[in-house]
C-alpha cells in the first residue's frame, strides 16, 4: 500500500495499516473496531509502551508523570488540550512512573513531570517540567517541523 502508515490501536494495541492521507477521518481498528483517534492522551504500560511507541509511525508524545505531583496535576488538563490539538499528527501518551517503575527507570527518568517524543522508537526530545498547552504544542512544532 504506497504512503501506508502503521498504527498500534490505542484500546487493543495491535498494528493497523491505512492510508497516510486518511489518518485526518474517523478511522477504525480492524481488530477490535474503536477509534485509532480518540483525541485523548492514551495510558501506557510496561506490556504496552513498545507496541505504542517503537511500532508507530506517527510520533509519540510520554508524559511520565506520578498522581502525587502536583505540577503533574496541574499540567494534565494542557497535557489532555494538547491531544485534541495534535492528533492524529503526534500520538500523546501518558506513564504513570509509580505504576510503571520499570518504565521510569529504562527512561533515566529524573524529575516528573518530564516530556520525551519519540518518533521511529526513538527519543528525539525531552523536557522536564510542567508546560501550558500553547506551550507545549510550541514545543513539538519545534521539534517536528513540516509534518
Amino acid at each position: 500500500m504506497p504512503d501506508a502508515i502503521v498504527i498500534p490501536c490505542p484500546h487493543c494495541s495491535q498494528s493497523n495499516r491505512l492510508p497516510a492521507h486518511r489518518r485526518g477521518e474517523r478511522s477504525r481498528c480492524g481488530t477490535c473496531g474503536e477509534l485509532l483517534f480518540t483525541a485523548h492522551p492514551i495510558a501506557l504500560q510496561s506490556t504496552t509502551f513498545d507496541r505504542q511507541v517503537g511500532s508507530n509511525d506517527l510520533p509519540v508524545l510520554v508524559d511520565f508523570w506520578a498522581d502525587w505531583c502536583g505540577p503533574c496535576r496541574a499540567m494534565a488538563p494542557a497535557f489532555d488540550a494538547a491531544a485534541a490539538a495534535l492528533e492524529p499528527r503526534v500520538r500523546l501518551a501518558k506513564v504513570d512512573t509509580q505504576a510503571q517503575p520499570a518504565l521510569a527507570t529504562r527512561f533515566h527518568i529524573q524529575a516528573i513531570p518530564t516530556l520525551i517524543l519519540f518518533r521511529g522508537g526513538r527519543e528525539i526530545a525531552r523536557r522536564s517540567g510542567a508546560l501550558p498547552a500553547a506551550e507545549l504544542r510550541r514545543w513539538v512544532d519545534q521539534h517536528l517541523p513540516a509534518m
